[in-house]
């Protein structure tokens, strides 16, 4: 099985749903990593261009943790529109390379614009990416399966599933730790712990199903989309 995990910024996915991920690639499916904008505008004192530099770096070396390829679109934080027609081909575009059979992205209703506009993207494009009227590359070849990850702690987000991930845990925050210059913004702009956060809402979501640590989804249920493939771990 192929599996597409796509995030608004380069940490997102390390937050939200890196225990699962690890997970799936060590039960051999296939795993590539993708994420929207290059988290250019994130800090206080380093530059745009010199942080969409470091943070590119960062996402490659969380990816190279658990052995997947990691995808950039090369967006601007705080630019990007659901409705932006060059917007939307670059999804169907990265889509198609993909072709995946299950695709994880944000919730609808997650906390900041980039990420509700790339949870819109990722619903309207993973369909628009079988139809042959979008761009020149071959279409995909289904409408995958789509899970919406848990938003930034857990606020108005109930799972209806549950990946037990205590035995990826430290794969996880070994992930999260590559992202160090957004370690340091999320604690002068939000005063937190990112480490600290993430391990909280993973015991939180772990007390909910019984175990340890969890990662919490919520799959979404649609005709066309192929329900019958779930989250095989």
């Amino acid at each position: 099985m192929i599996v597409m995990a796509i995030g608004a910024h380069p940490d997102d996915l390390e937050i939200s749903c890196a225990g699962t991920l690890a997970k799936l690639k060590r039960a051999g499916h296939e795993v590539v990593l993708c994420y929207a904008c290059d988290g250019d505008k994130g800090h206080y004192r380093i530059p745009p261009d010199e942080l969409s530099r470091i943070r590119r770096q960062e996402a490659a070396n969380a990816g190279e943790v658990i052995g997947c390829p990691v995808v950039p679109l090369g967006l601007a934080d705080g630019e990007i529109f659901a409705e932006h027609a060059g917007t939307r081909l670059a999804f169907i575009e990265a889509i198609r390379a993909v072709r995946p059979d299950l695709i994880i992205t944000h919730a609808p209703n997650d906390y900041m614009p980039d990420h509700a506009a790339v949870s819109k993207l990722v619903f309207d494009t993973s369909f628009l990416a079988t139809l042959p009227g979008f761009g020149d590359s071959p279409v995909a070849p289904k409408v995958p399966a789509l899970y919406y990850m848990d938003n930034l702690a857990g606020i108005g987000f109930e799972p209806t599933v549950y990946v037990d991930i205590t035995d990826a845990m430290d794969v996880k925050m070994k992930m999260l730790e590559c992202h160090q210059s957004q370690i340091v913004w999320l604690r002068e702009h939000d005063r937190i712990e990112l480490p600290e956060f993430v391990r909280t809402l993973g015991r939180m979501r772990g007390i909910q199903a019984g175990c340890t640590y969890a990662e919490g989804f919520i799959q979404h249920m649609a005709w066309t989309r192929p329900n019958t493939v779930k989250l095989p771990v």
